[in-house]
């Protein structure tokens, strides 16, 4: 077993062993599985919300943009996501917290009624199913491409570690872990930036270099690519955030609204340095001074495309010897999976949460106690892993691309979530039931679209365009109902044209 390998199941079986510490006060009720009992304080919140947006895209993603791009624009992606966090801790957070909910859909009910979480709950399920199994092949491909593991074995070992924790101690397993996570993430990735950008020369010598290799002069600055990508980054960021039951569900489990809000701010000073260390990391890559990053002798050279592959960048990186020291280079590779790993089991729970909440408790059996509940929470979390396996390891790329709808059904659901907090008059429970139902098969049609080469629009607008127009129309078919319904009553009356005073 090489150094590398070592450190990483060393660290992952200590997750699994701290997980185990959370198990009893984990099962004394359902809040405590779900919601960690409603008593994470500041840190712990915050540092839970930014472990479930430290995933694949702020790590690999990141990493990649900016080795093909020479540039930091691909940092814009942590920056839209942490400025989403302080727009939600400013808004929608305290009122999450107010409302002692569980799910985003059950925050629904208490806004539109019972009709609207139904509905919505559907819709969710099937967003963070997909979104479920494209993180678990995220895992995957990074273990796979890392330790020369199977595919399929990549995918159950990630499976199972996910299962392990989550199944053990809820939402209480999630947040110790996390917290550990974030710690080994930014030791392990903030000391190989250190060591890149020191080995390199400095930030003036990087960026040379960078030059030398046809990267723009304004290569550190994030909007490069122009100011409006990077609003559409920022609307994603603000939409996904506020309607993501994985992201907010920490802020349901925080000990009061005043935290809940103060954890949201603080997670975005989290989220964005990271993006930032890992884009650096990517650069220095690119430099070659490490090791070859253009022919087939590349470590990044992938035969059965007869491409370089550049999703393995950090990676790569970490495993290189002359770069790092293999037990710091372990560390950073235990931080890289950490971190995918943080977004992989807050997604899964989040599927786990809706399915018991709001399917299984607000659906099949409303009189089910504690216990009952857990003890649903808890096989539900076995299932939920079992049915992404099967899909991680046959879906294609075809397919993978259904993973953008989770996207805007999250956008959707944040249209609506803010109407109905701060302009209740202008949505009706028809409306909230259109956007969702009409707003899901406009992001659908929209994938398709794109697939098929018809057109290109990006999926944040489709969704937001789509939800608003839904909503007109469900507010005029409501108000065409309420006609019909107040005509009806009328003819009814004893003296239809004689107004009956009380």
């Amino acid at each position: 077993m090489n150094i590398y390998l070592l450190v990483v199941v060393a660290y992952f079986a200590f997750i699994t062993l701290i997980s185990l510490l959370t198990k009893k006060v984990a099962s004394r009720s359902a809040a405590d599985y779900l919601v960690a009992g409603r008593n994470l304080g500041v840190v712990a919140c915050a540092v839970v919300v930014a472990s479930e947006w430290l995933g694949g895209m702020s790590t690999i993603g990141v990493s990649e943009r900016a080795f093909m791009s020479g540039t930091m624009q691909p940092i814009l992606y942590n920056i839209s996501t942490a400025v989403g966090m302080i727009i939600i801790g400013y808004t929608v957070a305290r009122h999450y917290r107010d409302n002692n909910v569980h799910t985003v859909s059950e925050m629904l009910e208490n806004l539109f009624g019972r009709r609207a979480r139904a509905v919505s709950a559907i819709a969710f399920l099937f967003a963070y199913v997909v979104l479920a199994f494209v993180q678990l092949q995220t895992a995957s491909s990074v273990i796979s491409a890392m330790f020369g593991t199977p595919w399929l074995y990549s995918v159950i070992i990630s499976s199972v570690v996910i299962t392990l924790y989550t199944y053990i101690g809820g939402m209480h397993a999630l947040a110790i872990t996390g917290i550990i996570h974030v710690i080994v993430m930014f030791f392990g990735i903030g000391v190989a930036t250190w060591i890149g950008i020191s080995d390199v020369g400095g930030f003036a010598e990087l960026r040379e270099q960078m030059i030398a290799q046809g990267s723009p002069e304004n290569l550190y600055n994030p909007f490069s690519g122009g100011l409006s990508y990077a609003w559409s980054l920022i609307l994603g960021g603000v939409l996904g955030g506020m309607a993501g039951q994985a992201s907010i569900q920490p802020i349901f489990a925080a000990r009061s609204a005043a935290i809940a809000k103060k954890a949201a701010i603080l997670s975005s000073l989290i989220i964005a340095p990271f993006g930032i260390m890992v884009a650096l990391l990517g650069l220095v890559a690119k430099t070659g001074n490490y090791f070859d990053i253009a022919t087939f002798a590349s470590p990044l050279w992938n035969p059965d495309l007869e491409i370089i592959n550049p999703k393995m960048v950090l990676p790569t990186l970490m495993v290189t010897p002359e770069f790092i020291h293999p037990v710091l280079g372990g560390i950073a590779l235990a931080g890289i999976l950490a971190a995918i790993l943080s977004t992989v089991g807050p997604v899964n729970f989040a599927v786990v949460t809706i399915a018991t909440k709001d399917i299984y408790h607000g659906i099949i059996n409303k009189t089910a106690v504690d216990q009952k509940l857990i003890s649903t929470a808890r096989k539900l979390v076995i299932l939920v892993n079992l049915l992404t396996i099967p899909l991680a390891y046959y879906s294609t790329g075809a397919i993978l691309s259904m993973a953008y709808i989770s996207y805007g059904i999250r956008a959707i659901g944040a249209i609506v979530i803010v109407m109905g907090i701060y302009r209740r008059g202008w949505i009706s429970t028809d409306g909230v039931r259109w956007a969702f139902i009409g707003g899901t098969v406009a992001v659908l049609v929209n994938i398709l679209a794109r697939l098929a080469g018809w057109w290109v629009i990006e999926d944040t607008y489709m969704a937001v365009g789509a939800a608003l127009v839904f909503i007109i129309l469900g507010n005029i078919y409501a108000n065409r109902r309420r006609r019909i319904l107040r005509n009806q009553s009328k003819k009814l009356r004893p003296f239809p044209d004689r107004d009956i005073k009380q």
